[in-house]
């Protein structure tokens, strides 16, 4: 019986900061959240420059970004090699804008506690949790394009965040 794959590749200078088995679980759960049958879905933590790369090669916007997805399931036809599951596609996350992002969240949630879901805890981790579903909620079809995309896609993000605890 097939089961998802999930490589993880975390730049050196974020190895201690990050937990590649924290990581895939979180993504093996929102997989399985859902019901995605067994693909292999990427994810990789990097920096800045990388990822403004990716962003101005493949979406034309020259700047900085806190993630990108990358489907394999959209355009050409990709075949898996006999035996392996068929490819979802790649998450790729910029570290030090997750990091950044999560130091913004932190002044708001003293002001308001109803933002960044309500989490006074908020950290570069849970950052790059939020990241890694959105990521994924992107390539499984979610969008955040119009109002009510965006509204429903955040609402998924937000229930899967909390099942992870």
């Amino acid at each position: 019986m097939a089961e998802h794959v999930i490589p993880i590749n975390i730049a050196q200078p974020f190895v201690k900061a990050v937990s590649d088995e924290r990581l895939a679980a979180i993504a093996l759960r929102v997989l399985e959240a859902e019901d995605v049958p067994p693909c292999e879905l990427s994810v990789t933590v990097t920096d800045d420059e990388t990822v403004r790369g990716l962003n101005r090669k493949y979406a034309g916007e020259d700047a900085v970004t806190d993630v990108l997805s990358f489907s394999q399931r959209e355009g050409e036809s990709f075949v898996a090699a006999p035996g392996s599951v068929p490819p979802l596609g790649d998450v790729v996350i910029a570290y030090p804008q997750a990091l950044r992002q999560a130091q913004d969240r932190l002044p708001r949630q003293a002001e308001d506690p109803s933002t960044s879901s309500g989490r006074a805890d908020w950290s570069v981790e849970k950052e790059i949790e939020r990241l890694l579903i959105h990521g994924t909620l992107h390539l499984l079809g979610y969008d955040h394009a119009e109002a009510e995309e965006e509204r429903r896609m955040r609402a998924r993000e937000e229930e899967l965040l909390g099942a992870i605890g």
